[in-house]
Order: structure tokens, then sequence, then C-alpha cells
């Protein structure tokens, strides 16, 4: 089962502000992840921000998994994220 990806407007922000190489590894890592989120996935200690990460290299990718959907709250460098 493939989970459908979905942004929301503040990962949309997110994304545009990342250079291209990275904008490039995170979209091949999520169509990656969306075969089985849940082998890449870390569940969050602290579900204020979202209830799950994906990791790719500096960048962290904070998510929701609502039904068949990947709802992507927000992408950032690990240092600024959780901010």
């Amino acid at each position: 089962m493939n989970y459908r990806i979905i942004l929301t407007q503040r990962a949309v922000k997110d994304l545009s502000k990342l250079r291209k190489e990275a904008k490039e590894r995170i979209k091949k890592a999520l169509q990656k992840y969306a075969e089985n989120p849940f082998l890449y996935a870390t569940k969050m200690t602290d579900s204020s921000f979202s209830d799950y990460r994906f990791r790719v290299g500096d960048y962290r990718i904070l998510f929701d998994i609502d039904d068949d959907e990947i709802v992507i709250l927000r992408i950032g460098k690990r240092d600024d994220i959780y901010r």
C-alpha cells in the first residue's frame, strides 16, 4: 500500500526555502517512505509538533499519519525545526 503524501502550506513554504539539491533528496526520500512510512519513521516523544518524523541527512520532516495519508507539517534543518 502506498500512502498519499500531503504537504501543508507551511511545509510547502519550508520546502521552497531549501536549495535545489536538498529538495530533490527530500522528494526522493518521501517517495520511498510512502511505501511503508512506519519502517522509516521515528515516533516523537513530544507530540506538540507532530506524531512522527523522518530523517533525511541533516533535515527533519515532521508529519502525522491520517488513514492512508502522510500529512507533512514541517521540513527543516534539525537545528531549527524544533523551535
